[in-house]
Formats: C-alpha cells, structure tokens, sequence
C-alpha cells in the first residue's frame, strides 16, 4: 500500500468520526460542525477534546453557545496562526531580497571605487590627448554604469516596499479578523479580555471609573428552536447594532458567546453605565451592570456584573440591573436561562 492510500485510509478513517458524531447528536452538517468533530477525531487539540467530553457528560449534547465558544478557542486561533505564519514567511523573504539587494550594490559601488581610483590614478600618466580621451571615455562609462545600476536597485527597492507594505496591511487585517466576531462584526471574546485587563490597569493608574456592562438575550434558545438559527442569526445581529449605535469611541463591545454581550466602559461611572444600557435594550434583553471598585480583579468585576445580569433575568427579564439595586444579593449567582 503506498503512503498515499494510507493517508486516504488514515483520513477517511476521521472523517467517518466525525460525521456519526455530527449524526448521533442531530448536529447540523455545517463546516464548523465538521471542522470541529474531525479536529476531535485527530486528537490534535488534546483540551479541546476535553472540553467536548466533559460537556457531552454534563448536558448530553453541545449547544449553539458551546459550539461557538469551542471553535472560537480552539479552531479559528490554529486558521489564523497558520495565515499569519505565511504572511510573516513571505516578508521575511521579501526583506531578504532586499538584504541581498543591498549587498550586491554595496559590491558593486566597491567595484566603482576601485574603478575610479584606477582612472585617478591613470589620469596622472596621461601624456597626450589621445591618452586622455580614453581615460574620460573609461570615466564615462563607469559612471553611466553607476547610474543604471542605482536605477534599477531604486526599481527593485521601491517593487519589494511596495510589496512588504502590501504583506503588512494583510498581516493587520488577519489580526482584526482573529480578533472580529464574524456575525455581528463586535470585538470576539479574546479581544474582549484582553483589553478588558489592560482597561482595569489604566482605570486604577489614572485613578478613573470603569464599568462592565453584559448583555443577555432573553428566551434565545426557545426562540431558536422555533424559529431557526437564521432568525436567531438575525436577532443577534439586532442587538450587536444597537450595542455598537450606543457605545462611545473608546469603549469596547465584544461577543462574549452565544447570545451574550460585553461592553468596556472606560472613565464611565455606574450610573452613567446604567443609562447606556437603557439605550441598549430595544429588544428584550437583560443588562447586568457592575463597576470596577479598588482592588479589583477582572474577574470579580465580571462576576459582579454576571450577578447583576441574572438578577434581571430573574427579576422579569427585559431591564437593566446594577450592582447597587436591591434586587441584587449573593442568591444573584444563580443563573437563569
């Protein structure tokens, strides 16, 4: 058998995993659905796998929301590394070129020199006219041979910048895809906590208020079921826009997963938050609303604000709590679906 038929057999082999494990869970034959069941199949991400068991034995399927999260974490980062990866290999070779650009030219003006000291020198023994003519005539095409050479090292310089300056802008728009919910263009939940950190350092340095603002669209899931996953599709959308139409330049609004939002509220105090969050709630959603208090962590004041969001949900969905409103207290954790 050669290595090729092996790696048919070896393949397939995954490939049939993958698909009895889309059917014995009535997943929807999707890409991403078989990307992820043939990642699963290979054992390439070892936590991934992990994770899916441990869900399948906690809830006996994997959700909308689970599928998200898990190729959000898991599948898109390896895509985008390996783009990134080409891109990165393909400027490095661009600046190679040029390296060896630059050395051939330094070569070259050595030659030049050596060749215009020569006819120094030869300038010196000239004893007639004729003697002269030819040093000049040397001196000329030295000259005129400098000249093409610098042209075309300027063409090819200006070719491989043009082109480094081409591979950048592709390297800049792969970094603001991986970091881009791709159905409703927010901030994804890595940019999400990655500036959320940096924003808690400048708030406590600066000595400046910051909220945290987490949204949850309500009955989502019974609206899915009946309705489909396009509508839903739709409906997230709905309120990814009327997030973004209500947030200011410096805030942050991210897909944190599934039907769930985050907006960074920089130099915003809670009060102020809450009135945000009125805007936003067009739609029927619950808006929890917590503000970074000194020695916070992230973590807690995403706690926080998770409490204050179930205590919406709890409390008659469709409004906004903050952390200050009495409906919020320690049974708060107890989430609501």
């Amino acid at each position: 058998m050669t290595a090729q038929s092996d790696e048919h057999e070896r393949t397939m082999a995954f490939a049939e995993i993958a698909l009895s494990q889309i059917k014995a869970l009535h997943q929807p034959a999707s890409p991403r659905n078989y990307e992820i069941w043939y990642s699963y199949a290979t054992g390439y991400h070892p936590s991934m796998n992990q994770m899916i068991n441990e869900v399948l034995q906690a809830n006996g399927t994997l959700t909308e929301s689970d599928v998200d999260h898990i190729y959000s974490t898991y599948i898109a980062p390896s895509r985008f590394s390996d783009r990134i990866g080409s891109l990165n290999s393909k400027v490095m070779g661009e600046i190679e070129q040029v390296m060896s650009m630059i050395d051939a030219a330094a070569g070259s003006a050595s030659k030049h020199t050596e060749s215009l000291a020569d006819v120094s020198s030869q300038l010196g023994r000239a004893k007639d006219r004729d003697g002269l003519r030819t040093i000049i005539e040397s001196l000329v095409e030295t000259a005129k041979e400098m000249e093409d050479n610098n042209q075309s090292l300027e063409a090819r310089l200006n070719a491989s910048k043009q082109e480094i300056s081409q591979l950048q802008e592709n390297l800049e728009a792969v970094r603001t895809e991986s970091l881009t919910d791709p159905l409703t263009s927010l901030a994804n939940r890595k940019f999400f906590e990655d500036t959320f950190e940096k924003s808690i350092i400048e708030a406590t340095e600066r000595n400046e208020p910051l909220s945290l603002m987490f949204t949850d669209i309500d009955y989502f899931k019974s609206f899915n079921d009946t309705y489909g996953h396009l509508t839903g599709d739709q409906v997230l959308r709905l309120v990814a826009m009327s997030v973004k139409q209500n947030v200011k330049g410096q805030d942050v609004a991210a897909r944190y997963g599934g039907e769930e939002f985050a907006v960074v509220l920089p130099n915003t105090a809670l009060r102020q938050a809450t009135t945000v969050a009125d805007h936003i709630r067009r739609v029927t959603i619950s808006i929890g609303v917590a503000t970074l208090h000194r020695g916070d962590t992230a973590q807690a004041l995403i706690e926080r604000a998770d409490a204050c969001l179930y205590a919406a949900k709890r409390h008659g969905r469709n409004r906004v709590i903050c952390e200050t409103d009495p409906e919020v207290s320690p049974a708060a954790q107890t989430q609501v679906a």
